[in-house]
């Protein structure tokens, strides 16, 4: 089990719950990979958090900051592990991924149905 796998199972947070970083008008439903393992890693869909400069990122319980351009294939970093993470806006044709397709991309339940609407319109 991954050092951060036990906080992300226990991210439930309601609407009017977060965390003060998080604020729903500064989110958006964003393609998340980690890409400490290689070219694929595990990788999810589901709602990015944005902190008020917009150079901060929260993901779950995890927190982002950019790479600005220096990464390999990679445009973000954990702050906590180091980890190097791709994070861009969802595509409509699902395919996410480096080298395309959608392949063991999981999909966060809380934003099922907003994702849905974004691809088929």
């Amino acid at each position: 089990m991954s050092r951060h796998q036990g906080r992300q199972e226990g991210f439930d947070y309601g609407a009017d719950e977060l965390p003060s970083e998080y604020k729903m008008s500064r989110s958006r439903i964003m393609y998340i990979e980690n890409k400490s393992s290689g070219l694929e890693g595990k990788a999810n869909i589901g709602r990015v958090y944005f902190s008020k400069s917009g150079k901060t990122l929260y993901y779950r319980s995890l927190t982002f900051k950019s790479l600005k351009g220096s990464g390999f294939k990679a445009n973000y970093f954990e702050v906590e592990s180091g980890h190097h993470y791709w994070i861009s806006g969802p595509h409509k044709d699902q395919n996410d991924r480096l080298y395309g397709g959608s392949q063991g991309v999981q999909i966060d339940p809380d934003v099922y149905d907003d994702y849905l609407h974004h691809i088929q319109n």
